[in-house]
């Protein structure tokens, strides 16, 4: 990998919901902090805003304080925190070249005049949380100190009382076996803090993310998160290559993933240069899929009104954030160029994404949901993107879905098997529930669970 600035098949429903749920419980542990039990949201400098420190030419731009502060302001006052992206992310080049007299990390004194635990405060004070970067090695990949072994603690306990919420620690500048000792020797410093501080590691990246070089069982007991691949670029080809890898590898990630521990493909791009409006829909319903974390990396200053419907559709997030935390699977790759992805959710539901690779024209895509491994039943079904409940279907009923070039169709479905009293009907934890969401049987006739948010 470049060290210039590297940061870092098919079963019945029913039966493999059962499998996967089989694998979540007995083979993997979560690392036990409490934190991310759903893939964590926020927002995160770097594919945006990369090493740019030119503060007296580019004042808005530049790693500075008020960058992180102005993305913390969007975040609070305009809708972002209440829908879940709650997180604001320091990338690299945020620390001075040297560290203090007493050898811990200290931020760059002209860009972050205030330092970063009062930074840190800032972001606190309007509901956040604040996330930094290092770097497991001599130095971090754009140059500026790293976490040696023998500062691993040093830094753990910087960073807690600093006030810092989650650390991502890259690799650049350490080898495999200093990464094998750092990692663990991190998240069982990060733990003695007494500070729950959500653990980022880029580990899989720097080894090839697959076994025997990673072992997933271990990661999922030392890191809430990690970064099993290269980064990705403002580019349709960089989604697209890192869905193809995360797809075909499929058998391995999967069953790594669940609540408290994500595979993590990096950064939403949407709102950025390199995504037309079809393509932002398809990077942010496969994201949903792959149970993926929702950092995005934009300007949320400019934002386009566009990418930030797309970022805010509050059925995708829902689907992100299942509380069972099952990633889901590519069940089809069509000779067509249509692929469909399949996730299950909680209180027997799942989503279905038709995804197109052509570059023509839309493409009429036909099929039954029993062609689809759906047991026999009726469904209903909610488009995600439409916004509309779609006609009941059987498992063989045939439908056809229309999927734009490099677009997606995303659905929701829910078995009418499972149609029954609502839990406000039964005076359970969620009275509220059909008044707070103005959901009645007419407008949406799903069995949407508690968290799925309209």
């Amino acid at each position: 990998m470049n060290k210039e600035y590297i940061r870092t098949p098919v079963y019945r429903m029913r039966s493999l919901v059962a499998f996967c749920v089989l694998v979540l419980s007995v083979t993997t542990c979560a690392l036990d902090n409490g934190l991310m039990r759903t893939p964590p949201m926020g927002w995160l400098a770097w594919e945006r805003f990369r090493c740019d420190i030119n503060c007296k030419d580019d004042p808005k731009n530049c790693i500075s304080e008020n960058l992180f502060k102005d993305m913390a302001d969007r975040l609070a006052e305009d809708g972002w925190k209440e829908l879940g992206y709650v997180y604001v992310n320091i990338d690299d080049c945020w620390s001075s070249m040297q560290r203090d007299s007493q050898g811990r990390l200290q931020a760059d004194p002209d860009r972050f005049p205030g330092g970063i635990q009062k930074l840190a405060s800032y972001v606190h004070d309007r509901g956040l949380k604040l996330g930094i970067y290092a770097d497991l090695g001599t130095h971090t990949c754009g140059g500026y100190p790293g976490t040696t072994l023998d500062k691993i603690e040093t830094d753990a306990n910087t960073f807690a009382e600093w006030g810092v919420d989650m650390l991502k620690l890259d690799g650049c500048y350490s080898n495999a076996t200093e990464q094998e000792k750092g990692y663990p020797l991190m998240s069982k410093a990060l733990n003695a803090t007494g500070r729950p501080i959500g653990y980022s590691c880029s580990w899989p990246a720097y080894q090839g993310g697959l076994p025997p070089k990673i072992n997933y069982t271990q990661l999922g007991e030392i890191c809430n998160l990690w970064r099993n691949y290269g980064d990705i670029e403002d580019s349709w080809d960089s989604v697209l290559n890192i869905m193809e890898w995360f797809m075909n590898n499929q058998d391995v990630l999967q069953p790594a993933a669940g609540p408290g521990r994500w595979n993590d493909p990096d950064m939403l791009i949407i709102g950025n240069f390199g995504l037309s409006v079809d393509q932002s829909r398809a990077q942010m319903a496969l994201w949903a899929i792959m149970a993926a974390p929702l950092f995005m990396s934009n300007d949320l200053r400019t934002l386009s009104s566009e990418a930030r419907a797309i970022l805010q559709n509050k059925a995708v997030i829902s689907i992100n954030q299942d509380p069972l935390g099952i990633q889901g699977r590519r069940l089809l790759k069509e000779k067509n160029g249509i692929e469909v992805f399949w996730r299950t959710l909680s209180q027997s539901a799942s989503t279905l994404v038709f995804f197109s690779r052509r570059t023509d024209m839309p493409y009429r895509y036909t099929t039954t949901l029993a062609k689809l491994n759906y047991t026999e039943g009726n469904y209903k079904v909610y488009d995600v993107f439409l916004g509309q409940v779609m006609p009941t279907l059987s498992h063989m009923t045939a439908f056809t879905v229309s999927i734009n070039p490099s677009g997606v169709v995303m659905w929701y479905i829910s078995p009418m098997e499972n149609e029954g009293t609502r839990p406000e009907e039964e005076g359970g934890e969620y009275p509220n529930f059909r008044r707070k969401y103005r959901v009645s049987s007419h407008q949406h006739p799903i069995n949407f669970p508690p968290n799925f948010i309209l």
